[in-house]
């Protein structure tokens, strides 16, 4: 994924039903982590060049973080989701990061289900907090 995804990616990821956006999704602020994890951030296209889903992917030098995985309606069920996923690890594993964490929203049913689908592990034993600075 690069910077000039941004604005078909932000398409995407309005129209998908269950994706969290907030005011951290602004351009300047994906693109700041696109260029802190170069190369581990995944697009998906379709034949026609189009997007057909986006894996945003990064790491803090120890820990790994997916967002935003999105495939587009027309795409679902057909291992886009998975490859992605499957590309954004492999490059943490590169970078000597083992372990990935991600958020689903709640009641994102689908979401969740693609998850546990793909072998992803519930944890719920942590709280999520959040602040502005």
């Amino acid at each position: 994924m690069a910077s000039e995804d941004y604005e078909v990616a932000y398409h995407l990821w309005e129209n998908t039903p269950g994706m969290g956006l907030s005011s951290a999704d602004k351009p300047a602020d994906i693109v700041r982590f696109l260029e802190r994890n170069p190369g581990i951030s995944q697009v998906c296209l379709n034949e026609d060049g189009t997007l057909a889903g986006t894996a945003l992917c990064g790491h803090d030098g120890r820990r790994g973080y997916m967002y935003h995985v999105a495939v587009s309606s027309s795409c679902r069920g057909s291992g886009a989701g998975r490859e992605m996923v499957t590309r954004c690890l492999g490059r943490l594993r590169e970078e000597g990061i083992t372990k990935c964490h991600l958020m689903v929203i709640e009641k994102n049913d689908l979401g969740r289900s693609f998850w546990s689908s793909v072998g992803w592990q519930l944890r719920d034993d942590i709280v999520l907090f959040s602040c502005n600075s």
